[in-house]
């Protein structure tokens, strides 16, 4: 099978740990190894989150200029290289000798006037205390939000995924048989200006958006987004709440889900099994191999198989067409398509 598998940012730098080299080489290595279980068996092509990553890289750059911090779609590209490095090396030790892999810088076409540039929503960086972010806010100017732990961090503009350039490069090293780990943190957001011409802009593209898009241009057979937590849940945080088993797009309609987090995930899920009708699977890093199997996480089908729990929201997705022809995976912030 070929198989496209999303790793979290948050699944590479777990929640509250200190955003340091060694532990986010502790955490490769654990992602690499559940990875080379997968790869023995299967063809896997390897996306993953950047947020706390290039949110730290922002904060850096900004101490060191506050006057002139450096823009996301360069730093995108920075955290594509890094985290794509740890990955590659990673998963080379833990894969037999003889084995191929190579990472790519990604670029991936957004709307300019995607209207996500007016109401950034995607959280990045570390996670601040009220009076640290007050300081941020005033210092650099950004948008900071509470999340439901009672922290602060940064969100920046998330614009769709229209097209990820040179999707053909990736299928060249896929025929070679190499395992290819690409659209790193979502991929690096670029825009035409009015010349035609493609420049960077601003924002930083939801993973699991183009983990999809990515999963539909190369006919994979599955989607698996990996995440820290084991499954999908109704009421999820409440007394009350029940990890979803295994669901239709359909069954996935009135679930509320956070924004910047399970929200997208499902979204992304439901519109690659509406549009392929392949399977998508959601759950913890560790699982990947259970969850593509059955027996963990939550897996989204085309059709009803053991009926268990059920929860999002989609319409129609249109077809994936040529590289020259941009399509969109249109979610909203709750994880529907519009």
């Amino acid at each position: 099978m070929r198989v496209v598998v999303a790793l979290g940012g948050n699944a590479l730098l777990q929640r509250g740990e200190p955003m340091t080299a060694e532990a986010q080489h502790t955490n490769v290595r654990i992602a690499a190894t559940a990875l080379a279980d997968l790869a023995r068996d299967h063809q896997i092509v390897v996306a993953h989150g950047n947020g706390p990553q290039v949110g730290l890289l922002a904060l850096q750059g900004a101490a060191y200029d506050p006057a002139a911090p450096w823009p996301l779609d360069v730093l995108g590209a920075e955290t594509e290289g890094m985290i794509g490095y740890l990955i590659e090396q990673e998963l080379m030790n833990a894969l037999p000798d003889g084995s191929r892999c190579a990472t790519l810088l990604s670029r991936v076409e957004v709307d300019p006037k995607d209207p996500a540039f007016e109401t950034p929503s995607k959280p990045i960086g570390p996670v601040y205390t009220e009076a640290d972010a007050a300081r941020a806010t005033k210092d650099h100017g950004w948008t900071m939000v509470v999340e439901a732990s009672g922290g602060h961090r940064r969100v920046v503009p998330s614009p769709l995924p229209l097209r990820i350039v040179g999707l053909e490069a990736i299928e060249v090293l896929l025929d070679a048989g190499h395992t290819v780990i690409c659209a790193g943190g979502g991929g690096i957001p670029v825009a035409r200006n009015t010349d035609g011409d493609m420049t960077g802009v601003e924002a930083v593209i939801d993973k699991d958006r183009t983990a999809a898009l990515l999963a539909l241009g190369l006919n994979a057979d599955a989607l698996l987004l990996l995440t820290d937590v084991p499954a999908v849940f109704r009421h999820y945080g409440s007394k009350d709440q029940t990890a979803i088993g295994e669901a239709t797009p359909d069954a996935l309609e009135d679930l509320e889900l956070a924004p910047g987090s399970m929200g997208p995930k499902v979204g992304a899920a439901i519109a690659f099994v509406r549009a392929s009708g392949k399977l998508a699977g959601i759950g913890q890093l560790t699982d990947a191999r259970a969850i593509l199997e059955g027996h963990a996480g939550t897996r989204i089908l085309p059709k009803k198989a053991k009926p268990r729990r059920a929860g999002s929201s989609s319409r129609e997705m249109p077809e994936l067409s040529g590289e020259d022809q941009p399509v969109s995976v249109w979610l909203d912030d709750g994880g529907a398509m519009v």
